[in-house]
């Protein structure tokens, strides 16, 4: 009877096992001897406005070691060292990356050479563990000409991996880490797949296993922009190595941005893979700021180029007569309580209507207008044209004009109560004002048009924006005052005559920005259309250390020049301005001298 007992216990827990458990056993099974392997997905393809390719993939390959104890991990990582070039730092590194996952495939490469892959090749039996997979490998043809805009793609960190939009990202993923590659991580980054390895009791590969268990990737979108490539890649060309700056495109009416270039850069495509420890130092030690993003995190005074803002909300109010005087000439300064406020020019301007006082960039004149506004309503409208807000534009960091909203700001900021006097300083650009290239360009395509502009825009189908369209309410007829005075500008005695186009209707401000750490800075922001028509692009520029908006003129200049003559189908050429011109020994029949 026990016999039959025994037999019975027996016969059951074979039937649990064998056909009960079964299933529970073969998956035990599998998991000992397949090790999952992320397959990422190509990235969607990023275009230009002309179909131009600002950033797609390539072949690459990848080094990955499969999940295995820390020993082993470290062990082989010790031998590859001198083979794929670890260094002792990226080994610590990678065994605090695996520590943090370790049941994850550790990404040691993103991008081997060819010369490390034949490398490992040849010496498969000493590296068990290791996996290389062919893997899209990102690229920009632009290069350093596009790098802030664009961004660039590297491994998730573990803080991102916190995130709530890295939630079903894993370790050894690329994911954007600035610019448009950031901004639309979402659309161009699309969505990894998974394939299997078979391993034997030492975790050595021995196969690729099974289609069945192969789940495949999903390709990002292709993303197109209203940016125009080639514009971008000449004012990088035109645009002195030796000078920190950034230059900035636009349409009016729409806010379309078609360049958006800083300088100094970087190349993203060193970033491919990971960029390089020594690299990454030395770019984050750089006095020059290679990694600042200037054209939309850059804040200067906007000097001289604010006064049309100023301009604007004085014709709004009422307050001012375009064609009428202030009631005190420049004589070379105002005296205004215990304080004699300077105008540029020491000898005075006299005398002047508003349109002249643009041309001649009078400070005196504006001082005026500015006590007429008030601070009060000055702050409230310099705060309803949005110069304490962004633009809207879709990248991932741009940053508010600093602008009073109101003169609690000044007690909540220093703690005392503002005097009238503020609205001077304020009225020419200076004291608490400082707005990015970005914005400047902003307002000055809302004066090209009919007075409004939407938001800025990088991409076509992209990223709703926060910020509302900027509407200046202004009539027609101001608008048109305050184009003429822009007009003069780069007319007869105006400060920017020397940048003035052939071909081209080009209208604009100079402005000196203040800097405490050093030479003031240089500002031009313009606007350029065919003769007699209306204006088609907006450049702001701004020179750090310039001392004046005239070496400013001349690159808004050029790159309007050379946006509008391939718009019209007419040959591009390097000598532009009438600078240019002069310099060249060209006759300028064209001239404006008077």
């Amino acid at each position: 009877m026990l016999l039959f007992l025994v037999l019975g216990a027996l016969i059951v827990a074979f039937f649990r096992t064998q056909v009960l458990r079964s299933t529970a056993y073969a998956l035990q099974s599998d998991l000992n001897r397949l090790r999952p392997i992320p397959v990422p997905a190509p990235r969607g393809t990023i275009y230009d406005r002309n179909g131009r390719i600002v950033a797609d993939n390539l072949p690459g390959y990848a080094l990955l070691l499969l999940p295995a104890p820390r020993d082993s991990i470290r062990s082989t990582l010790r031998r590859l060292a001198p083979v794929v070039g670890l260094t002792s730092a990226h080994i610590t590194a990678l065994l605090a990356k695996q520590a943090a996952q370790p049941n994850q495939p550790l990404v040691v490469s993103n991008d081997l050479s060819f010369q490390q892959l034949a490398a490992v090749e040849e010496r498969r039996q000493r590296f068990p563990g290791v996996f290389i997979d062919m893997r899209p490998k990102r690229r920009y043809p632009a290069g350093r000409a596009a790098a802030h805009l664009v961004g660039y793609v590297a491994e998730i960190s573990e803080e991102e991996l916190k995130l709530p939009q890295f939630r079903s990202f894993t370790q050894g993923q690329l994911v954007g880490k600035a610019g448009l590659e950031r901004q639309y991580e979402a659309v161009v980054g699309g969505t990894p797949g998974m394939r299997y390895v078979e391993v034997d009791a030492h975790g050595r590969i021995v196969g690729q296993f099974a289609p069945r268990t192969l789940l495949p990737y999903v390709e990002g979108k292709p993303l197109r922009l209203h940016l125009d490539l080639e514009l971008q890649e000449w004012v990088a060309r035109i645009f002195p190595d030796s000078m920190r700056g950034a230059v900035v495109a636009i349409e009016p009416v729409s806010g379309h941005v078609l360049a958006l270039y800083t300088n100094p850069g970087y190349d993203p495509n060193q970033f491919v893979g990971g960029v390089a420890p020594e690299l990454w130092r030395q770019l984050n030690a750089d006095p020059s700021k290679p990694l600042l993003h200037r054209a939309v995190t850059g804040l200067y005074p906007p000097g001289s180029t604010f006064k049309l803002a100023t301009a604007a909300i004085g014709l709004e109010l009422g307050v001012v007569d375009p064609e009428g005087f202030m009631p005190i000439p420049c004589r070379g300064g105002l005296q205004y309580g215990n304080r004699y406020f300077k105008c540029w020019q020491a000898k005075g301007h006299g005398f002047l209507a508003l349109p002249d006082a643009i041309r001649q960039s009078c400070d005196v004149y504006f001082y005026q207008l500015g006590l007429k506004i008030g601070l009060e309503r000055f702050l409230a409208e310099g705060t309803r044209l949005g110069f304490s807000r962004r633009t809207g534009i879709d990248l991932p960091v741009e940053r508010a004009g600093n602008f009073p909203d109101s003169p609690d700001w000044f007690r909540r900021r220093f703690g005392w109560k503002p005097t009238p006097a503020e609205a001077l300083s304020l009225a020419i650009g200076q004291g608490p004002n400082d707005q990015t290239p970005l914005k400047m360009a902003h307002f000055y395509a809302a004066l090209a048009g009919d007075g409004s502009v939407g938001p800025a825009r990088l991409a076509v189908d992209g990223d709703s924006v926060e910020a509302p369209a900027l509407d200046l309410h202004l009539s027609a007829r101001n608008l048109e005052v305050l184009r003429e005075g822009l007009r003069r500008v780069v007319g007869p005695g105006g400060t920017a005559l020397s940048a003035s186009l052939e071909h081209w209707d080009l209208l604009g401000k100079t402005g000196t920005s203040q800097n405490p750490h050093g030479p003031d800075h240089g500002w031009f922001v313009g606007m350029a259309g065919p003769r007699g028509g209306k204006p088609e692009i907006i450049v702001s520029a701004i020179l750090e250390f310039g001392e004046h908006g005239t070496a400013a003129a001349q690159f808004v200049a050029k790159t309007a020049d050379f946006y509008l003559r391939r718009r019209y189908g007419m040959p591009v050429d390097t000598i532009q301005t009438l600078r240019e011109h002069l310099i060249a020994g060209r006759p300028v029949p064209w001239a404006r001298w008077q």
